[in-house]
């Protein structure tokens, strides 16, 4: 129980063995209203969290990861001893929808009605057509797309899901390039053609090791990969969309920076008319007014949010050109804590319960 001796909040988190699951264990772990009720994987189940995650020994020093076929005793058990559930997937996108299938049948059959963040990409787009097209596969579970919502928390006001609330949250990149641009196209200050430059960290490619992610490889070196052609460009112009305003058209160059983790992403546009640097601070300033979680600066770095689930933005001009900023945590904002972000929105929780750790100063 908590100090006000309410019962916590099960959560169960499905692909529990890769990074972002990871991260969600850590903000779990250190949340005021939720527990770990299972933390499910197919590969690690039976096997102790903390071998897989040193980290978090102290947190979790006798939990085992679940098995999938024991998703059902496990939810039935956790229903008797929480004041409720809740459910997180970490799951690669293709595999995480049949996951997400599963585990809802699974709390129909206990009568639990399960707020769920898929923090993959199977339920960023509703249009089974779209998601074929830029995944190559027919969409797993279609009947369920019309469950979720795409969304950031500072960007989708009331728009929380459908249901009991099931809310997809957008990839890192897509993330860190919308919270950049937003408060531009809302404001209608610049032209809706913008080109993104975005570094990111290497564990953005997970942790099964492959070349890009090799550190002799990433050390000391910096490339680009997918330029034009990377899947959360999709994203990005979808989360841009603002009404009255025509369809943003984005062309993004990811690069694999040589650290990490974190994002710096970089927005180019052209303003519509004359405009300031104090111009677009105010801008920044206004739009993220009632955001906690988003810190507005003059030249966002990386290292202020690294760790963490704060994002610092910020801008620049010469006038006709502006440049908008957004320096995250890849695996924080990008995904983990971002989902904690809105799971506390979905459960009623403040919405920075469990986020406001501050980042090392120096890593």
């Amino acid at each position: 129980m908590d100090d006000n001796g309410q019962l916590p909040v099960g959560a169960l988190v499905l692909g529990a063995s890769g990074y972002v699951a990871g991260e969600l264990l850590r903000w779990i772990a250190g949340h005021p209203g939720m527990r770990l009720a299972g933390a499910v994987s197919a590969s690690h189940a039976g096997l102790p969290i903390a071998e897989s995650f040193p980290n978090l020994a102290a947190s979790f020093p006798e939990e085992t990861f679940v098995a999938p076929a024991d998703l059902p005793e496990t939810l039935g058990a956790a229903a008797g001893e929480h004041s409720g559930l809740a459910a997180f997937s970490a799951a690669p996108h293709k595999a995480s929808a049949p996951q997400v299938a599963a585990l809802l049948a699974a709390a129909d059959a206990v009568g639990c009605d399960l707020p769920v963040v898929d923090l993959s990409a199977d339920f960023r787009h509703s249009d089974p057509a779209r998601y074929q097209e830029i995944y190559g596969i027919p969409h797993p579970e279609p009947e369920l797309l019309a469950e979720f919502t795409c969304g950031i928390p500072e960007l989708a006001g009331d728009d929380t899901g459908g249901g009991p609330g099931r809310v997809a949250h957008p990839g890192c990149f897509a993330t860190a390039a919308a919270l950049a641009a937003a408060p531009l196209r809302h404001a209608g200050l610049v032209e809706p053609e913008l080109h993104v430059s975005a570094v990111t960290g290497s564990t953005g490619s997970g942790g099964l090791p492959k070349e890009t992610t090799h550190h002799p490889l990433r050390h000391a070196n910096l490339f680009a990969y997918k330029p034009l052609q990377h899947r959360h460009a999709p994203e990005m112009e979808d989360l841009l969309a603002v009404p009255g305003e025509r369809p943003a058209r984005v062309r993004f160059v990811p690069h694999s920076g040589p650290f990490a983790r974190g994002i710096h992403a970089t927005v180019f546009a052209r303003s519509r008319s004359p405009l300031t640097d104090d111009d677009l601070d105010a801008a920044f300033r206004d739009f993220y007014a009632g955001a906690p979680l988003v810190r507005v600066a003059s030249a966002p770095r990386l290292k202020e949010t690294v760790g963490s689930a704060i994002t610092v933005v910020g801008g620049a001009t010469d006038g006709e050109t502006v440049v908008a900023f957004a320096a995250l945590d890849n695996l924080g904002k990008g995904a983990a804590s971002g989902g904690v972000q809105w799971m506390n929105l979905l459960l009623g929780f403040p919405e920075t319960a469990g986020l406001t750790v501050p980042t090392p100063a120096w890593l």
